[in-house]
């Protein structure tokens, strides 16, 4: 990762003798997630272990490819798992898939996300829609030397989570009769979940949800000037006086419930995009 711009030219290469379609629109699939692919209209699949330069998911749930292929008529690439932090991986590891997508053509990126939801309005299942982020990881995608060519040095992160595009994701759950919330999106390390505590401060700072992933993405995204919508499902609670015991399981089958209405509702934002 010492020359990112070369690193990024040799994956690009590499897909490229395996793909013509040129995506406009990248999609981030998070945990519990990732048959949302189903919905596309698949043209072409890389593993990830075949691309130059390329993290592997090691996570359960992540299968670790890239589809691409056009969502309602719009051509898109979608992960298949993401990488993070708590993994082992560099920040500039853990965000390299958003440059490569840049590289590939996409203008507009969507995330998906689990969190554990810290709003007691909210409940287990939920969609919200992420209006702003909190970076809690102690460290920054961006920290190391500047490669001017993809972004600006102190990249501005006003209007981070796109407010035409949330205004479209609002507009289309209601068209759909699909509930959402929307709220504020913390990113902490992991890969344990939080204490008491810790819900208890980022309540008080005001999150509305927690997770391990996301905004070393997003802050890349917008580094490059990709515009960025997400979504977090809450897959559980992290009520401070009202806490009990949570697993991985629980987690994946409460995203796996949530996931139809997720996928229809960014399926019918890609159709206005």
């Amino acid at each position: 990762m010492d020359n990112l711009r070369e690193t990024i030219s040799e994956a690009v290469r590499h897909i490229r003798t395996k793909v013509d379609l040129v995506p406009k629109i990248g999609i981030i699939l998070g945990t519990g997630l990732g048959s949302l692919g189903d919905g596309i209209d698949i043209t072409a699949t890389v593993e990830y272990g075949t691309i130059p330069h390329f993290p592997v998911s090691t996570v359960e749930s992540h299968q670790g490819r890239l589809l691409f292929g056009y969502l309602q008529g719009k051509p898109v690439v979608a992960m298949q798992g993401r990488f993070h932090f708590y993994e082992g991986y560099t920040m500039k590891q853990v965000t390299f898939p958003m440059r490569v997508m840049k590289e590939l053509g996409i203008e507009t990126l969507i995330v998906s996300n689990a969190a554990g939801g810290l709003n007691p309005l909210f409940d287990r299942g939920d969609i919200m829609i992420i209006t702003d982020h909190i970076n809690f990881q102690g460290t920054n995608s961006l920290i190391g030397p500047n490669d001017d060519s993809l972004g600006d040095r102190f990249p501005d992160m006003y209007n981070c989570y796109d407010k035409d595009l949330r205004r479209l994701a609002e507009a289309t759950a209601l068209e759909m009769k699909i509930p959402v919330k929307k709220g504020v999106y913390v990113s902490v390390t992991g890969p344990n979940l939080e204490t008491a505590a810790e819900y208890r401060m980022f309540r008080a700072m005001g999150a509305d949800v927690v997770g391990m992933s996301t905004v070393p993405e997003v802050i890349a995204a917008r580094h490059q000037k990709t515009k960025v919508l997400a979504f977090s499902i809450v897959t559980d609670m992290g009520l401070p006086d009202a806490l009990g015991p949570c697993s991985l399981d629980e987690i994946i089958a409460t995203a796996n419930r949530a996931e139809p209405k997720l996928r229809d509702l960014i399926a019918g934002c890609v159709a206005k995009m």
